[in-house]
């Protein structure tokens, strides 16, 4: 299934989530088993056993999208992705006219443009831009959120969230409140963590019709030697919270294996791939039409199951994306 139009479903405008539910874990959930089930995320502890492991991406949003104008007036919005150098960084830029040379300006901080590809610019800063970021910037909501959100930054934020890297919430961890996650470790599952700054490569549209030849973004992340061994000496099943958690894995696993790593991934999941880590089942939300994610689902579910299940979820009026619905897939 290497053509990208096989990734494409009719998705409804109403059913693309707006805001999260409350409580958190009262998002309902598709179970995948040899059938379908439909649940709600608090019936989660139901498919949990003693034994089983969970693990989590405990990376943290940060404030990355900041208002300014250009030198010569026009206004101009930037995101922060990426660190490069002392003052210098990669960002994501709105704005017209924007090319190499371009001087942006943020409160008393300028930026001057010394590359630009496809609205991506390497900036190089007059002072410390995330100093600023964290006092003024916003939480970058995807653009699909038209809703105005007033307290984005706690909901657009996992509730063990710990690292500051992210410029998007690892979204199937969304739905955990610290009640549930306590029930589920008294049940004796144990809860891990791994790390990976979702960047806007992960939600990089795919352009190319032959899906192969899409190129990811890479992105930091890190498994620690705890992780990897509590991973290797589990009893029980091991459960992926997100396609950030499957991605990291397998950019540390061979044959079956976790080992502690860190660095950067650009790793590209499809049908076809084969996976080593030893995942037995993936928690996640639905997916955009067409995405790096959807295809990293159905190469972990199947195509046929996971596309039917898609289909099922238009039909029943699942809620869509970040702040939507989830799905709970056992591998089959």
């Amino acid at each position: 299934m290497y053509s990208l139009k096989s990734y494409d479903f009719e998705l409804p405008e109403e059913l693309i989530a707006q805001e999260p539910v409350e409580p958190r874990d009262h998002a309902r959930l598709m179970v995948l088993r040899d059938g379908i089930e439909h649940r709600f995320f608090y019936n989660l502890p139901e498919y949990l056993e003693k034994g089983d492991v969970l693990v989590l991406n405990d990376t943290r949003v940060i404030k990355a999208r900041l208002h300014g104008h250009k030198s010569t007036g026009g206004k101009v919005e930037i995101l922060i992705l990426e660190k490069l150098g002392e003052n210098f960084y990669r960002c994501l830029v709105k704005g017209k006219k924007i090319r190499t040379g371009t001087e942006l300006i943020f409160d008393n901080i300028k930026g001057k443009v010394m590359h630009k590809e496809e609205g991506i610019c390497d900036i190089e800063f007059s002072g410390n831009i995330m100093e600023l970021a964290r006092k003024r910037g916003e939480i970058p909501l995807p653009p699909y959120i038209k809703k105005k959100i007033s307290d984005a930054e706690e909901k657009y934020q996992t509730v063990f969230a710990r690292k500051e890297g992210a410029v998007a919430a690892p979204t199937a961890g969304l739905h955990f409140t610290p009640e549930l996650l306590k029930k589920i470790e008294n049940i004796g599952v144990e809860v891990l963590y791994i790390t990976l700054h979702v960047s806007y490569g992960t939600f990089k549209p795919v352009k190319s019709e032959d899906i192969r030849e899409h190129k990811m973004e890479a992105e930091y992340y890190i498994v620690s030697e705890k992780v990897a061994e509590r991973i290797n000496n589990r009893s029980g099943r091991l459960f992926a919270v997100g396609t950030t958690v499957m991605r990291t894995l397998e950019s540390s696993s061979r044959d079956g294996m976790i080992y502690p790593s860190q660095g950067y991934t650009d790793i590209f999941i499809y049908p076809g791939y084969e996976f080593q880590a030893g995942i037995d089942a993936l928690i996640t939300n639905f997916h955009i039409p067409k995405s790096t994610l959807i295809m990293l689902v159905t190469a972990f579910g199947g195509y046929e199951r996971i596309m039917n299940a898609y289909r099922i979820a238009v039909e029943m009026k699942y809620r869509f994306f970040s702040f939507g619905d989830a799905m709970l897939i056992f591998k089959m």
